[in-house]
């Protein structure tokens, strides 16, 4: 899958540890996806338990990226099941990018989320 190899080849040339072992932990998922394709009965069953890799922390926040994850899903279990081909390789690279701007969306916006601001005196705190 030359999405894999894509971001192998990122995480090992990221100068950031912390880009670099996002990528490795995106790579790991990709080939447990590609594991589960082939062991599940069938679609469902594939998408059930391909939400339930880790994609948020404990799987809290997976429905916040559910529908890119979902395409991707779909992608992955035609390509591992139908064969793969440039098509199949382009349809995992669009989905792969859809997930990745829903990811960043959330993600910034649980970091742009303004903090209560402490009351500086006596008046401010009542």
């Amino acid at each position: 899958m030359r999405l894999i190899e894509t971001l192998r080849r990122g995480a090992a040339e990221e100068r950031s540890l912390f880009r670099a072992q996002l990528l490795r932990e995106d790579v790991a998922r990709l080939e447990k996806l590609r594991l589960l394709a082939t062991t599940c009965a069938d679609l469902a069953a594939f998408k059930t338990a391909g939400l339930r890799i880790g994609w948020t922390q404990g799987d809290a926040r997976t429905h916040e990226i559910r529908a890119p994850l979902e395409q991707l899903l779909e992608r992955v279990y035609a390509y591992e099941t139908l064969g793969g081909g440039a098509e199949a390789e382009r349809d995992l690279d669009e989905a792969w990018i859809e997930l990745h701007k829903c990811r960043l969306e959330q993600l910034i916006g649980c970091l742009s989320t303004p903090a209560p601001k402490p009351a500086h005196n006596a008046e401010e705190r009542g």
